[in-house]
Parts: C-alpha cells; sequence; structure tokens
C-alpha cells in the first residue's frame, strides 16, 4: 500500500516537504549479501543537507534530487563502494506529437567524466524540462497476481520487500497540454537492484500521440578506456546487468535488444577514444514505438527497467547475482515440478502416464506436441472430456496441461505479420496477435482452462517481437506501434495464466512477464545421437545453462521414444534394455535439480524400471531444497568426457548449505581427488561431508579456503555428498 508523504501539485518547497529520516553516514556492513542479505533492509531517506530524496539499502544507493529540479544525482554500489554515475541527465524523456520533452534534469555541468559533489550542488532546474510538482513514498505494490499452488521456495516473496517512490511532473506552467509524468523507483531487501518505470497521463480534453519514451536514462562510468575503436573489437559495457521486462528471445542476452541500448554520450567530451566511441550511455527505451494515441483521461505504463550493480568482474559470483535477482523479482521461476510428455493424447495412454507418474512421484502430464491435443478446439464435447482428464489426473495428486503452437505457423487470410522491407519473421512465420484469427485463438486459450481445470500451457514459439506494416484498427496502426501492442497481447495473457496458478513453459524469455521455465539450451538434433553422446551433451547444456538461470528456470529433454530421428542407437525404449543410460538422463538433469521433458508413451515398463525411476525421485525429493539451490561455476567442472565433472549447489540459508554431485564420464572406475571453494556454502574452518551410504566425515579448509575431497566413483558413476556445518 502507499504511505503518502507528500503530493503538493505546484512547485516543491522546501517548507512544505515532510521530514524523512536523515540518511546515516555509509559504512559498509561487513557481510557478503550472498551470504547473508537480512542486514540490507531497504530504507528511503532525506540527504545530510536535505535536497534529495535517497533509497538505499546498504548495496545499492540513488539519489534523487528533488529541490531546484529534478534528477539522480549518484547511483552508488556501497558494497563495493563504487560510484557509477558521471554525469547528471533527466529523469525520462517522451516525445509527443513529434515534440520531445525531457521530463527532469539538471543543467551546469560541464565536465562529464566525474560529478563532484561541489559541482552536483549547483546544477541548476531545466526550464523547458517538466517540472517536479509531488512525490510519495510507499512500498512496492505487485504488477500482476502469483497464485501459488504448486511447489516453490519456501522463502519466495510477492512482491518482494522493499520501499518504492514515485515522483510526479507536469510541464511548466503555459507549456504545452497538461501531461503528467509519473517516474517510479524500487529498491527491494538485500539485493543491488534498482527498478524504474513511468506511467504517462493525459489528464486533458484533447487526445495526444505518444510516439516514443526512455524511462532511464544513466551516464555510467565505463568500464574500460579505449584510444581508438577498431572494426571487430568489441568495446566493453559498464559493469551492470539491465534488462526489462519488453522482452522476448532465446535467452536473457538477445531478449533485450527491443530496450536496452548502451549509447554513444555526446556531452562526453573527455572521454579517452578519439572518436568518442565509448558505449557508456544507457538508455532504456522502445527500439520502435509506442506510437500510441492517448486519448483524454487515459494512461499508459511504460515496462520496467531492472539495473543490477555487479561488485566485480568475477563470472560466477555475478551469474549467483542474476539468479537472486530473478528469485527475488520473478520468484514463480522457483516453481518447478516434475513432468511428462505423455506422447499421445487419447484417454487410454494419458491415463496410463497420469497412474505411472503418481506410481513414481512425478507431479504433472503435459499432452506434447504431435500427440493429437488441440486446445483450440473449443467445443463443449472436447472441453467435457478434456475436463474428464483433469477430473482424473488431481484425483491423482497430478497436474496437467498441454502444448499450443503460435509463432511458426502460417495462418493465411491476412492474418499473418508482413514484416517491412529488410526485415522477416524469426520463426519463419508468425500470426499477428491483432488479426482476428489471433484475436480467437487467445479467446480459446481464456476459456480452455476454467472449462477444464487443466493446470498447465507449454506455449511454443511466443510472440518473438515480429514488426507487421497492417493496419488492424482498432488495435494497431502499422509497423510502429505493432511490437509494443503485440508484445503486451502476449505479456499480459501469460500474466493472466500466472494469476490463475497455470504453469507456463515458454521458450522464450519471458520469465518477468509469468513464465516459468524457457529451454535450459540444447541443440534439438542432438537428441538423434547415439545415447553416451546424450548423457555428455546433458550435463553440458546444463552447466552452460545455468550461468545465469536458477536450475529450476531451463528444461531438458529425455527422448524415451525416437525424436529427430537417431534409431534405435539413440532411443531409451525399450526403457529395461537401457536401464543404465535411463538412470543416467535422470540423475544428470535431477541431481542438478533440473526438469526435463520425458517425452514418451510410458516412464516404466518393467518393475525393474520402475523401481528405477521410483528411487531417483525420492533421491531427488529428500535433497529437493539444496539440488534446487542455485549452481556455484566457479567451483565446479564442466563436463569433458575427459574426468571427473561435477557441480556445487550452494544455498548458506539452509541446513545442507551444499551439494557436491560428481559425475564420472569413463568406461572404468576412477579415483580423483577434487579441490574446491565452498565459500558460497557459507562455510568456514571445517565441513561435514556426507556421502548417500550414511557415512560422513569432518573435512578441514585449507588456509586458502579450499576443500579436498578423494572420491572412487565407478564407470559411469555419481555420486552426491552433502555440505553441512560440523556441529
Amino acid at each position: 500500500m502507499w504511505i503518502p508523504v507528500l503530493c503538493v501539485f505546484g512547485m516543491m518547497s522546501g517548507s512544505a516537504r515532510p521530514q524523512l529520516p536523515v540518511e546515516p553516514t555509509a559504512r559498509s556492513l561487513g557481510v557478503d549479501w550472498l551470504l547473508d542479505a537480512r542486514p540490507y533492509e531497504a530504507k528511503v531517506y532525506q540527504s545530510v543537507d536535505g535536497r534529495s530524496v535517497v533509497l538505499s539499502n546498504g548495496l545499492a544507493r540513488r539519489e534523487i534530487r528533488i529541490e531546484s529540479g529534478c534528477a539522480t544525482v549518484a547511483l552508488d554500489n556501497l558494497f563495493h563502494g563504487e560510484s557509477m554515475l558521471r554525469s547528471v541527465r533527466p529523469e525520462a524523456r517522451i516525445t509527443v506529437n513529434g515534440v520531445d520533452i525531457q521530463v527532469g534534469g539538471l543543467l551546469g555541468q560541464s565536465n562529464h567524466a566525474f560529478l563532484q559533489p561541489k559541482v552536483a550542488a549547483n546544477l541548476t532546474a531545466d526550464p523547458k524540462a517538466m517540472q517536479l510538482v509531488g512525490y510519495e513514498v510507499g512500498t512496492p505494490v505487485a504488477p500482476f497476481e502469483w497464485k501459488r499452488v504448486r511447489h516453490h521456495a519456501t522463502a519466495a516473496a510477492w512482491p518482494p520487500a522493499g520501499v518504492s517512490l514515485r515522483l510526479d511532473f507536469a510541464m511548466p506552467e503555459g507549456v504545452g497540454a497538461g501531461l503528467r509524468v509519473s517516474v517510479h523507483h524500487e529498491l527491494y531487501d538485500g539485493l543491488p537492484c534498482t527498478v524504474k518505470w513511468l506511467t504517462i497521463h493525459n489528464p486533458g480534453d484533447v487526445a495526444v500521440e505518444l510516439d516514443r519514451f526512455t524511462s532511464e536514462i544513466l551516464a555510467v562510468v565505463e568500464s574500460e578506456s579505449h584510444v581508438e575503436t577498431r572494426k571487430g573489437v568489441a568495446l566493453a559495457t559498464p559493469n551492470l546487468w539491465v534488462e526489462t521486462d519488453y522482452a522476448a528471445g532465446g535467452d536473457g542476452v538477445s531478449s533485450q535488444r527491443w530496450s536496452v541500448h548502451w549509447e554513444l554520450d555526446p556531452l562526453y567530451h573527455t572521454q579517452v577514444n578519439y572518436r568518442r566511441q565509448t558505449q557508456c550511455l544507457l538508455e532504456c527505451k522502445p527500439e520502435h514505438g509506442p506510437a500510441q494515441t492517448l486519448d483524454p483521461g487515459a494512461k499508459l505504463t511504460t515496462f520496467r527497467s531492472f539495473v543490477l550493480l555487479h561488485d566485480g568482474e568475477d563470472r560466477a559470483r555475478n551469474g549467483l547475482a542474476r539468479c537472486r535477482m530473478y528469485r527475488t523479482v520473478a520468484p514463480w521461476v522457483t516453481e518447478n515440478p516434475l513432468m511428462m510428455h505423455v506422447r499421445y493424447a487419447d484417454w487410454k495412454s494419458v491415463k496410463l502416464a497420469i497412474d505411472q507418474c503418481a506410481e513414481v512421484g512425478f507431479e504433472m502430464v503435459i499432452l506434447t506436441f504431435g500427440s493429437g491435443f488441440n486446445m483450440e478446439d473449443n467445443s463443449p464435447e472436447y472441453l467435457a472430456k478434456m475436463k474428464g482428464y483433469a477430473d482424473y489426473a488431481h484425483s491423482k495428486g497430478i497436474e496437467i496441461g498441454g502444448y499450443s503452437l503460435l509463432s511458426s505457423r502460417r495462418i493465411g487470410n491476412g492474418n499473418d505479420v508482413v514484416s517491412p522491407e529488410g526485415e522477416s519473421p524469426a520463426h519463419g512465420n508468425c500470426p499477428a496477435l491483432t488479426s482476428d484469427w489471433a484475436l480467437s485463438y487467445y479467446k480459446k486459450l481464456h476459456e480452455f482452462f476454467p472449462a477444464t481445470g487443466f493446470n498447465l500451457l507449454e506455449h511454443d514459439g511466443p510472440y518473438p517481437g515480429d514488426r507487421d506494416v497492417t493496419a488492424r484498427p482498432p488495435l494497431q496502426k502499422g509497423a510502429e506501434d505493432s511490437r509494443w501492442v503485440q508484445f503486451w497481447i502476449a505479456a499480459n495473457y501469460y500474466r493472466w495464466c500466472r494469476g490463475q496458478g497455470i504453469y507456463l513453459n515458454t521458450p522464450d524469455w519471458y520469465h518477468l512477464n509469468g513464465s516459468t521455465k524457457s529451454a535450459m539450451g540444447y541443440r534439438e538434433v542432438n537428441w538423434s545421437l547415439p545415447r553416451a553422446e546424450q548423457v555428455l551433451h546433458t550435463r553440458q547444456n546444463i552447466f552452460d545453462g545455468t550461468w545465469t538461470k536458477a536450475p529450476s528456470m531451463g528444461w531438458m529433454f529425455v527422448p524415451l521414444t525416437e525424436y529427430q530421428g537417431g534409431g534405435a542407437a539413440a532411443t531409451v525404449e525399450p526403457l529395461h534394455e537401457h536401464l543404465a543410460h535411463y538412470r543416467q538422463m535422470m540423475e544428470g538433469n535431477l541431481l542438478a535439480g533440473v526438469q526435463a521433458c520425458y517425452r514418451g508413451p510410458r516412464l516404466y515398463d518393467t518393475d525393474e524400471t520402475r523401481a528405477m525411476v521410483k528411487a531417483q525421485v525420492a533421491r531427488f525429493k529428500t535433497n529437493r531444497a539444496i539440488l534446487e539451490s542455485d549452481i556455484d561455476h566457479g567451483a565446479s567442472r564442466r563436463p569433458d568426457g575427459r574426468s571427473f565433472d561435477w557441480i556445487l549447489h550452494v544455498n548458506p540459508d539452509l541446513e545442507t548449505p551444499g551439494m557436491l554431485v560428481v559425475h564420472n564420464p569413463l568406461d572404468q572406475a576412477v579415483e580423483q581427488t577434487l579441490q574446491l571453494d565452498p565459500y558460497y556454502t557459507g562455510l568456514r574452518g571445517t565441513v561435514l561431508v556426507g556421502w548417500e551410504d550414511g557415512t560422513s566425515r569432518v573435512l578441514p579448509l585449507d588456509e586458502s579456503g579450499l576443500l579436498r575431497i578423494s572420491l572412487r566413483l565407478t564407470a559411469g558413476g555419481v555420486q552426491a555428498l552433502t555440505l553441512r556445518r560440523n556441529p
């Protein structure tokens, strides 16, 4: 809920401003936030000089001047003791009816390489910009609902605990239309990440065109200084991770291409680069559009940007920070059900899958692609049939869902995206989400879940961002607004699903809009390789895919029946004839905390197969909390088929703060001594190491904090060792 601190329309005055607590002197708390985030509580202060509002949690600090103009004048990494900002820019920028308008901003800085306090103190308001007329301090409000109906991380909270600040701006008196812009900031407990977005309101009686917006503008200290710029030599961007919830693509990097832009800074005349080609000006803005008409009384809410302040160059540490961010801003990604992709959608096949899942401890049945399931069939007979499927599954404690294809299909009759010249659909074809066909399609999906009780949507080819030149009134004018309109049709549907408790598998990066899983990252045709190669590929894909994803955020694949070719040499069926391979595939996934799509007609074919699957599921569930925790890649070894490979799960908040999973990829027994640093478990001095046979040993950490463990593993064997505090 909002806690009003000030909401005064008119020019801000010091006398009208109520008192916030004065910011204490910045000091290091001496606690690594990745080990214990509890001391880092987000708060809102007034600066010592009384001219600024400060959001700080002891890790990240953002100071916003609110007297004699309004702009961010400091962005500090308190954990690392680093000032990230070198120059003041407006809080935002909008283009309305073809006219650029600055939202706030301060004038008078001459050297944009650094921002000294005495310079910042003398900056003045930009008289042509929108002016601050009020602000409110409060706590975060969830942008959409998360209905919790299944297992997830016990520490997950929604919305995140923290503080919020809303800055209200109006046009200078006598200038232009009476447009209003609110700039929203949030800062959460225990996370060095600032969050920002805009709401743009037209309170007038004439419609206006919102052509463009830039919701975040930060002139950041460059990470490197290069005298020259040479073709083929990439220059590094500042050491921040920036993303928005206006994102689609196969991974966290490519998905940001529409909205996160590192630009050249035309004001930075003193930079070392001779041609002034350093990319050190962050702007979060749509690549195109939004090109939206704001009718009288209408509001538009922009996407949210997330700026994560890294405290060093360590890839593994920065990856753990990213994972912590996703657990905070999208906690539904910790939902992680064991799922079977049943090959056929007839009742006999589905009932068998449900019964087998219930028997061995799987938690979800998915009517897979090519199974004959059709979510677009909205006939009463079909909906009743699917409700019967769901009722039976639920009676067995099993969730059920199905597959639907959106992008990559061609509809015809004017319902497909028509790309601008020089562009083409990302997946070859794509229906326009503003077309008559797509609106009917989404209506069917909306109606299917309440009518049937299904719990999951596997949505293949979510909207990839294809632009469409076709005018499709009243929703879409053409190319410039098409991406904005079509993206939010897709994203808002996923947000609705999240509020209904519907689990979402989407190959693209819609995590911040409600999706739980995207693909871990694998090459589909590799499932046609010989079985032994699939085992190693599985562990490599997981290792590579979890640098910046929690294990629960990516799905893998286990082709119980033939997939992408390969014949008998690539296939697990008959299951009992390839039991060792089946076990290795389950171990490679479950002991990494990762769920795979086990695609086939059955999970077991003999009592021996059933016992193996059941044992692997029990093994996973016994250690579920630590296995679903993040992987410290700095203490792990990537699989290469030449020697032991291992991963270290870490979570210092658990009774078992570490689990070391070691695989022997060789066809002979091997004894080897491992050396690793269990720093992110929080263990110090000595470690109680537990073997799966129930034995344990207390092992010391050396003077460098390294742990040495000697293991002997059979050919193709695996050992999962618990790391605990020595009582």
